[in-house]
């Protein structure tokens, strides 16, 4: 017998999941729309060069790559932002900007399975091009805090961390570290909350980084406020603190301030988020509760494009995977209860009259009504049973004597009363 477990890794999604699923890129939609973005997809298969970069990231080494029988390498996207490039680069001039995008896809990386990470995953991803101000990473924070407050999920549960690469830049200069070294220690410093403190040490010492400039570029990163940090940068951190500080205003304006903690190690490891002295907002989603992984991330990458050979546009985004936020949901108890939505079951009494009980049915789906109808002859229990658990308003019984009358047995499923209702009167 055929091994019936999807691969390890994946998932299947029987009716059930799907209700849940469904639900969730439902409200992913909602909000989108609400911000005004347009909806966009591309396909899961790209070309492997659009994810493979230099900075020795770890989702080079994550991929699903393969070589086609056309001879070239392909792979199976493990993020939708390079994909996004691609289109923003085909479009060239004739893409009016500002564009505010957004998609749900899934993704593939072969990596290491915990609580909320899977090898595949579905990501809702939104994208502003060509806005350069923090203005855009408002925007999108308030999106996200918006999705959060429609699903029940509070400040108090979830937090958004922030910090700016600037930030990043402005510690690494007050030590002395080598710009040529900023992408490869943002990289390691993405790994402190994932690795000891001592695994981090050694890699940064690796990168020939000595103890005692580790040890203050460590510290630098737990600074938990603007006013301390800037007091430990003094005036080469006025400027990289100025994004931040702007961005608090706006969320203040939105109303979404009491979701943001303010956390200079906070860089995200992929190299296309904006480095050095023009370094962008970054940000991630967390548990407060501290049991999950990062709910969502996201920041400003405008040098992206410059990198797959066109001019460089200010971008700014977010991803926002669905494996995590179901298990959180789960934990606050928040998943909503989704059965089966049917209006109608129709029932034949009589096999001689199931061609006029597909009339019906037509007749009822053509009105908006959905319906439907049990295929086989059964008893009258097991097709009450049926409609109950479909979730039905109403069970129909076309036959017997009602149907010598020219009507059908109207059985209400929440009052119990049934009714005769002639045929052509059914809505």
């Amino acid at each position: 017998m055929v091994d019936t477990s999807p691969p390890r890794g994946t998932r299947d999604f029987y009716p059930e999941d799907m209700r849940l699923r469904n639900w969730l890129f439902g409200e992913w939609a909602a909000v989108a729309q609400l911000f005004g973005f347009e909806q966009f997809d591309v396909p899961v298969l790209e070309s492997e060069e659009l994810f493979v970069r230099k900075a020795g990231e770890e989702i080079t080494d994550q991929l699903y790559n393969f070589q086609d029988k056309g001879g070239r390498r392909v792979a199976l996207r493990p993020e939708i932002t390079p994909s996004l490039a691609r289109l923003v680069l085909g479009k060239g001039k004739g893409l009016a900007l500002p564009a505010k995008w957004w998609i749900v896809g899934q993704c593939w990386r072969y990596e290491r399975m915990t609580r909320g990470r899977r090898r595949e995953h579905y990501q809702w991803n939104m994208d502003i091009v060509g806005v350069p101000g923090v203005e855009a990473e408002a925007e999108l924070l308030a999106a996200i805090t918006t999705f959060f407050s429609r699903v029940g999920i509070s400040a108090a549960d979830v937090g958004i961390k922030v910090s700016s690469r600037k930030v990043l830049a402005a510690v690494l200069e007050r030590y002395s570290v080598p710009p040529e070294n900023f992408a490869q220690v943002c990289v390691i410093v993405d790994k402190l909350e994932k690795l000891p403190r001592d695994k981090v040490e050694a890699e940064l010492a690796a990168l020939g980084v000595s103890a005692d400039t580790t040890e203050g570029i460590l510290s630098a990163l737990s600074c938990r406020s603007l006013d301390q940090l800037g007091e430990l940068l003094g005036p080469a951190g006025h400027d990289a603190l100025g994004d931040l500080r702007q961005l608090w205003a706006l969320a203040a304006g939105y109303g979404f301030q009491e979701w943001l903690v303010f956390d200079a190690s906070v860089v995200r490891g992929l190299a296309y988020y904006t480095g050095g002295c023009d370094g962008g907002v970054v940000f991630e989603g967390f548990d407060r509760a501290g049991q999950l992984r990062a709910i969502c991330g996201g920041g400003r990458y405008d040098k992206l494009l410059g990198t797959f050979g066109g001019e460089d546009v200010p971008c700014a985004g977010f991803g926002f995977g669905d494996a995590v936020i179901v298990e959180l949901l789960k934990d606050k108890q928040l998943l909503p209860a989704l059965t089966q939505q049917v209006d109608d079951v129709i029932m034949v009494m009589d096999e001689s009259l199931r061609p006029a009980a597909c009339g019906i049915a037509a007749r009822l789906r053509a009105a908006g009504r959905r319906v439907d109808v049990i295929l086989e002859a059964k008893k009258m229990k097991w097709a009450f049973k049926h409609a109950e658990r479909s979730g039905a308003a109403r069970l129909l019984l076309v036959g017997g004597g009602e149907w010598e009358r020219g009507a059908v047995a109207v059985k209400d499923l929440a009052s119990r009363e049934q009714t005769e209702v002639p045929v052509d009167q059914l809505a």
